[in-house]
C-alpha cells in the first residue's frame, strides 16, 4: 500500500481498510504485516540500555500492534518515567549503527561493534543507546524502524486516518476477540478525545450493529469507522458545488478549482477524478462522488502550503548577503548553557532540518586535542574531531547549499593548528580553502557558486597585520560584546585576553571573516567578505534607531545575531524582528522549542527547506529606503486583506500528562508575524469536550502591510479556566506560500515533528487593499484573484 515492496497489501476501499483475517489490523493498514524485520520487532528483543560504561541495564524493547509505538520495559513508576518508556517511530530523527555515539564509543573496545545502535530522537529527548545480543538482531531493529518511518512518511492523509482509528480500535479491543462491544466503543471514544452523549453513542453503535448481537464484527467495524470519520463540513462544500447534490460533474469540479485559484482546465479536472474517485461507474462517466471528493480534499494537493515552494524555486545566484540563512546557536548543547550536555547529536538534528550555519565553541582539551563546550560552565565536553566527523557525514543530506561553521575560537595557537588539520583532513574537498577562481575575492559568491562547500567563519589576519595585534583578538563575538557593555565605565579598561592566531586556521577563512562592528560608515567601506556578530539587544537597537542603515548594511555584508548571555536556560528571542532588518544569520537555540523556533521552521519551510531564503527585492538595493519601523508608503508597503475562516479541527491529541479519561476543550489562535504594524493575533472560542472533530466557523480579518516579510501561524490549545492553556499543535508558514480556498493545515508537535493525522480545516481569502498598488498582486504567488466567499 505504501511503496512497492509489499504488493500483497490490499488497497483501501471507499476509505476503509479491509482484511481477510482480521477486522482490526493496524499493521495491515501500514502494509508491513509480512515484513520480516517488523515481525521480529513485534516479538520483542532483550537488549542492554547503555548510559555509561558503569550504567548498563537490560530492557525489553517491543513494537506494539499499532505498528508505530515501541515499548521499552522498565520498572520505574513515576509518570515522567512512564512517558519515556515508549516512543513513536515518528519521533525518531535517525538510527546510527555501531558505536558512533559518545556513550557507545566509551565501550567500543569491549563489545562487538555490529551489536550496537543508537536511536536519535527529534527535539531534546535523550538518545537511546542499545546493545543487542546479536548483530542480526541489531540489523532487524535498524531496518525495521527505517521501514516503518518510510511507510508512515509516504502515507496519504486518508491512509493515516484509517491507520490511526485502527490503532485505537486495537487498544480498545480489551479482550482481543477482534470485535467491539458497546463498553469497548465507549472506551474508544474517550481514547480518541470525544465526549458523545450516551444516547448518541448508543444510537451510532446500534446503527452499525446490523447483526443485532451487541458486538461489532468485521464489516460492522468498518461501517462504524466510516461513520466516525465522516466530515459534514466537507459534505457541505461538496453540496454547494454539486449541481444535482449527488455528484460533481467536470463542470462543477472546474468551478470549485477556479474558486480555489487552481488549474481549472478540463484536463486537470479529469485527472483529479481518475486519481481520487474510487467508484468505477463515476470514474468512467467523469463524475466525482462525495467519497472521491473527500479523498481529494484530504490529499497533499489541498495543503495550505504551496506545493511548488516545497522545492528550490528561488534564484540562487545572488550574493550570500541577499539570503536569510537558517542558523543555530550553541549547536552542541542538548539543553541549557550552564549544566547541559554537549553532544554531536544536536548537529545531526540541526543539519537534518536544513540548518546552514552551526556554531562550535572551541577550547583547549587534554592530550593536545581541542574540545567543544560552553566555556567556564558545567556543560560537558565533546571532542572537536568528533563534531567535524558528524558535520562531514550530515552537512549536505538535507541541502546542497553551503554550510557555514561559526568558530568561537578560545584555543591556543597549537590547538588551533590541530583544528585546522582536522578540518582539512576530514572535510577534504568539501572545505573551501581559497576564493573561487576568476571571481573578485572581496565580493561574496552565491549559494549556487558554493554548492557542496563548507565555509569557516572566524578571525583572519589581513596582509601585513601582526599576529598579536588587537584585530586578532580570539575571544568570541559574544564575549567581546559582553565585555564592551561591562567596560563602558573606563575607556581603557582591558578587553578579554589577546591571543595569537594560528596561520593554518586563518588561511581557512575565505569569505566569512569575523570583524568587530564599529559604525555603518566604516563597514560600508570594508570588503563584503567581512562580517560582524551582534547581540540580540544590540541588533534590536540598531533596527529601531537606524533601521534603513541596518537594512543597507545587510545588503552588503553578512550579520550574525546571537541570544543574550542572560538566557541561561537557552531560551530564544523573536527572530522576526531581526529578519525585518535584513539580518541573515539569526542564530537560535534549536534545542529549545517554542514560538521562536516555530517561526524559524516556518520561515525556512519554503524554497525546498534548503536553509536559504531570498530576501524581498526591496531589501536588495544598496540605496533602499525601507525602514522596518516605518513601513507606510515605503518600498515594502503592499497592503492586502487576509481573511481566515477557521472551520474545524480533526483528531487533536491530548496533552501527554492528561488523565486517560480527560477530553480537551480546543481553541485556535491565528497569528500574523511580520513588521511591527502587522503583528496581530486573534482566537476562536473554545469547544467543550471535543478534540476529535470540533467546529468553530470563526472568521478573522487581518490587514497585512508588508506581506513579503510576514508569517502566518496557527496554534491550537486546550482551554483551561484555572491555569494556562496547554499547547496541542501548531503550524507556521510564509505568507508568500499561503494558498487560498478551502485548505487543510497539518499540525506539528512542540518539537516541530508531525502530529499526524491532526489537522485544521480552514478557508483562506486574500484580496488587495484599495489603497495598495497592483504591484503585489502581480508579483506575489499568494495574492491572486479573490476566492468565492465561503
Amino acid at each position: 500500500m505504501l511503496g512497492n515492496r509489499k504488493k500483497q497489501a490490499p488497497p483501501l476501499k471507499n476509505g476503509a481498510g479491509t482484511s481477510e483475517s482480521k477486522a482490526i489490523d493496524p499493521l495491515r493498514n501500514l502494509g508491513v504485516h509480512e515484513d520480516e524485520d517488523v515481525k521480529r520487532m513485534l516479538q520483542g528483543s532483550s537488549m542492554v540500555k547503555v548510559r555509561s560504561p558503569r550504567w548498563q541495564k537490560r530492557r525489553t524493547l517491543k513494537l506494539l500492534q499499532d505498528g508505530v509505538t515501541v515499548w521499552c520495559q522498565s520498572h520505574k513508576t513515576s509518570s515522567r518515567a512512564k512517558e519515556q518508556q515508549s516512543f513513536s517511530i515518528m519521533e525518531v530523527e535517525c538510527i546510527r549503527e555501531g558505536c558512533q555515539s559518545e556513550t557507545l564509543k566509551q565501550i567500543s573496545g569491549s563489545v562487538p561493534e555490529g551489536h550496537c545502535l543508537t536511536v536519535v530522537f527529534k527535539g531534546s529527548r535523550k538518545s537511546l543507546d542499545l546493545l543487542c545480543q546479536t548483530q542480526e538482531e541489531a540489523r532487524h531493529w535498524t531496518r525495521g524502524i527505517r521501514t516503518l518511518q518510510e511507510r508512515v512518511e509516504n502515507m496519504t492523509q486518508k491512509e493515516k486516518l484509517d491507520h490511526w482509528i485502527h490503532a485505537y480500535l486495537s487498544r480498545a479491543d480489551q479482550n482481543h476477540d477482534d470485535k467491539m462491544s458497546y463498553d469497548e466503543v465507549q472506551s474508544l471514544l474517550k481514547m480518541i478525545n470525544i465526549d458523545l452523549s450516551d444516547q448518541y453513542a448508543r444510537s451510532l453503535f446500534q446503527k452499525c450493529d446490523r447483526s443485532a448481537d451487541g458486538r461489532l464484527d468485521h464489516g460492522e467495524i468498518e461501517v462504524f469507522c466510516r461513520e466516525l470519520l465522516r466530515r459534514p463540513e466537507l459534505d457541505a462544500v461538496f453540496i454547494r458545488y454539486s449541481a444535482n447534490g449527488c455528484v460533481l460533474s467536470t463542470v462543477d469540479l472546474r468551478e470549485f478549482l477556479k474558486d480555489q485559484d487552481e488549474d481549472a482546465s478540463v484536463t486537470h479536472a479529469q485527472s483529479l477524478i481518475l486519481t481520487y474517485e474510487l467508484n468505477p461507474w463515476a470514474q468512467k462517466n467523469q463524475f466525482m462522488t462525495p467519497n472521491g471528493f473527500t479523498m481529494y480534499m484530504l490529499s497533499k494537493e489541498n495543503c495550505v502550503f504551496t506545493p511548488d515552494h516545497a522545492r528550490v524555486y528561488q534564484n540562487m545566484t545572488h550574493p550570500l548577503a541577499h539570503y536569510f540563512i537558517s542558523s543555530s546557536h550553541n549547536t552542541y548543547l542538548t539543553k541549557d548553557q550552564l549544566t547541559g550536555d554537549s553532544s554531536t547529536e544536536p548537529y545531526i538534528r540541526a543539519l537534518s532540518h536544513g540548518c546552514r550555519c552551526v556554531e562550535l565553541d572551541c577550547w583547549d582539551g587534554d592530550k593536545g586535542e581541542p574540545v567543544i563546550y560552553h566555556g567556564h560552565t558545567l556543560t560537558s565536553k565533546v571532542p572537536f574531531v568528533e563534531v567535524i566527523q558528524i558535520i562531514n557525514e550530515y552537512a549536505f543530506k538535507a541541502s546542497p547549499y553551503p554550510l557555514i561553521l561559526s568558530l568561537e575560537n578560545h584555543c591556543s595557537v597549537e590547538q588551533q593548528a590541530v583544528m585546522a588539520r582536522h578540518l582539512r583532513s576530514i572535510l577534504g574537498e568539501k572545505l573551501l580553502t581559497k576564493a573561487i577562481s576568476g571571481r573578485d575575492p572581496q565580493r561574496l559568491p552565491s549559494p549556487e557558486d558554493l554548492k557542496g562547500k563548507i565555509l569557516v567563519k572566524a578571525k583572519k589576519e589581513s596582509a601585513g597585520e601582526d599576529v598579536s595585534s588587537s584585530s586578532s583578538d580570539l575571544s568570541s563575538d559574544e564575549e567581546v560584546s559582553r565585555a564592551d557593555s561591562r567596560s563602558s565605565k573606563k575607556k581603557d579598561e582591558k578587553k578579554p585576553a589577546v591571543s595569537k592566531l594560528s596561520p593554518e586556521l586563518s588561511d581557512l577563512v575565505v569569505y566569512t571573516r569575523s570583524v568587530h562592528f564599529r559604525t555603518f560608515d566604516q563597514a560600508s567601506k570594508s570588503p563584503a567578505t567581512d562580517m560582524s556578530s551582534f547581540s540580540e539587544s544590540e541588533a534590536l537597537r540598531l533596527a529601531k534607531d537606524s533601521g534603513t542603515q541596518f537594512v543597507r548594511h545587510n545588503c552588503h555584508q553578512l550579520s550574525r545575531i546571537y541570544p543574550s548571555g542572560q538566557r541561561l536556560q537557552s531560551s530564544n528571542y523573536n527572530p522576526q524582528e531581526m529578519w525585518n532588518a535584513g539580518c541573515q544569520i539569526v542564530a537560535l537555540n534549536f534545542q529549545t522549542p517554542g514560538e521562536p523556533m516555530d517561526l524559524n521552521q516556518g520561515k525556512f519551510l519554503q524554497n525546498g527547506q534548503c536553509g536559504y531564503v531570498l530576501k524581498p527585492a526591496f531589501m536588495l538595493q544598496p540605496d533602499t529606503t525601507f525602514n522596518p519601523e516605518n513601513v507606510g508608503g515605503g518600498p515594502a508597503h503592499s497592503p492586502v486583506l487576509l481573511t481566515v475562516r477557521v472551520i474545524s479541527a480533526q483528531q487533536l491529541p491530548k496533552p501527554e500528562w492528561d488523565k486517560p479519561s480527560s477530553i480537551v476543550d480546543p481553541q485556535v489562535w491565528v497569528e500574523v508575524h511580520g513588521v511591527a504594524i502587522d503583528n496581530n493575533k486573534k482566537k476562536t472560542n473554545h469547544v467543550d469536550n471535543n478534540g476529535f472533530n470540533p467546529r468553530w466557523d470563526s472568521s478573522f480579518n487581518f490587514t497585512v502591510h508588508a506581506p513579503a516579510l510576514a508569517l502566518l501561524r496557527f496554534v491550537v490549545e486546550d482551554h483551561d479556566y484555572t491555569s494556562s492553556n496547554d499547547f496541542l499543535g501548531q503550524y507556521t508558514l510564509p505568507f508568500s506560500s499561503l494558498r487560498t480556498g478551502y485548505r487543510h493545515v497539518r499540525l506539528l508537535k512542540l518539537d516541530g515533528s508531525s502530529l499526524s493525522p491532526s489537522s485544521l480545516f480552514v478557508h483562506i481569502k486574500i484580496s488587495t487593499c484599495q489603497s495598495s498598488s497592483s504591484k503585489y498582486s502581480a508579483k506575489s504567488p499568494a495574492a491572486k484573484s479573490p476566492s468565492k466567499k465561503p
